[in-house]
């Protein structure tokens, strides 16, 4: 039997340098975190699919990994933390009125059907506060996004920022079968707006529902898009979602993050069904998807047995990290490594210099010598290895440091 050394489709390996930033990058997102209140919880990679099924809204059965326990219940590898999260806000936090922030790191599994490159396994780092329906909660939520991407080093990203309830007023007002609905949301997702007009020419609609989906796609922009919004709002729930909108501008500029944001009311819920109010994306340069998806669900908990209104967000830390690095941004690394080196016979030497370094709070390799190595392998040894000084004692007790930078 030929054996695999290669990984599967869709998984890597991540080490060395690349590895040290992606957990210096998680450091600095999780410092953010904290700062705004957060506290950490940690779910299982697997679940039962109970937790994903259809009526939860999460992605599509097809793209989970699926396996079976010893007593044939099936399980799956997590696809989303969301759903979750919600599990545990109405088990361990079902009697808890007050609101609660969550936040978490973890590896997502998802099967892409069409893999085209993307990751099939990617860590994500988020925040869910439970428990408040306000303009302010969606607000803050939205300014965390942006205080985590800037505590990354972004200078140049985009919050795109809409109201689903935007979109269900059109649709709803548009009067269609259920069928012609679903291929009328999917058109939307796929921002096919020539698609969008050619299905609804070929359906009894009225001319005003028309007239509001021909100009879906200029409903992008800054605040003032918002006036024009409410224009084209067909109903009362409408205008009521562009108005949240407002509420939520106002509030972020007190955070001083209004720069960040724009607005698409085109903007559907995508993948996940269980958004009911305010979604927004993160978007920046080197990525070819966005680095945040984040959006408000306040009847997801509900399905586990408690009503709580909440809103979260998840980064995609592997697309924040490559976009880093396309656009040359380093991320603050750990302390460099220091190895203590030393002869054969001066162990007693070696461990008290690294002990003296670590408490320090040096990064410190220890490692004695072999006879048929010379200085410069190790030399060679800590460059490839992040190490940036070199001690070494010698036979005679004399100890010599050596920069590696």
């Amino acid at each position: 039997m030929k054996q695999l050394l290669h990984t599967p489709e869709g998984v890597r390996d991540i080490y060395n340098g690349e590895c040290g930033k992606k957990l210096a990058l998680e450091d600095r997102l999780h410092e953010t975190l904290m700062h705004y209140g957060y506290t950490d919880i940690q779910t299982p990679t697997f679940e039962y699919f109970d937790v994903f099924r259809k009526e939860i809204g999460t992605i599509p059965s097809k793209e989970l990994y699926k396996f079976f326990d010893r007593e044939g219940e099936t399980l799956v590898l997590r696809p989303d933390f969301t759903p979750a999260i919600a599990r545990v806000a109405a088990t361990i936090f079902a009697d808890e009125k007050m609101p609660i922030r969550l936040c978490y790191t973890g590896n997502t599994f998802i099967n892409h059907t069409s893999y085209q490159g993307r990751l099939k396994e990617n860590t994500q780092m988020g925040a869910e506060l439970i428990g408040d329906d306000s303009a302010a909660a969606d607000a803050e939520m939205i300014a965390l996004v942006a205080a985590c991407l800037l505590k990354a080093g972004l200078r140049d990203f985009q919050l795109s920022v809409s109201n689903v309830d935007f979109l269900k007023s059109l649709i709803e007002d548009a009067g269609l079968d259920e069928d012609q609905e679903q291929e009328l949301k999917e058109l939307i997702k796929n921002q096919n707006f020539f698609g969008i007009n050619e299905l609804l020419e070929g359906l009894t609609v009225s001319r005003s529902a028309k007239a509001s989906f021909k100009q879906l796609d200029e409903l992008v922009g800054g605040y003032e898009i918002l006036e024009k919004a409410r224009d084209v709002a067909p109903s009362t729930k409408g205008i009521l979602a562009i108005k949240r909108l407002e509420k939520i501008y106002d509030i972020l500029c007190y955070y001083g993050m209004e720069k960040y944001v724009t607005f698409d009311l085109s903007m559907s819920s995508g993948a996940y069904n269980y958004y009911t109010g305010v979604v927004f994306r993160g978007y920046t340069f080197g990525s070819g998807d966005a680095i945040v998806k984040g959006g408000r669900y306040d009847t997801l908990i509900e399905k586990f047995g408690k009503e709580a209104p909440s809103i979260g967000f998840a980064i995609v830390v592997d697309e924040l990290q490559s976009a880093l690095s396309r656009q040359h941004i380093t991320p603050v690394l750990q302390p460099e490594k220091t190895l203590v080196l030393y002869a054969g016979g001066r162990e007693e030497e070696g461990i008290r210099l690294a002990s003296e370094l670590r408490e320090k709070g040096e990064r410190v390799v220890l490692m004695k010598k072999e006879m048929s190595k010379s200085l410069e392998d190790y030399q060679e040894y800590g460059r490839r290895s992040e190490i940036c000084q070199l001690y070494y004692i010698a036979h005679d007790r004399d100890v010599t440091e050596y920069s590696l930078s």
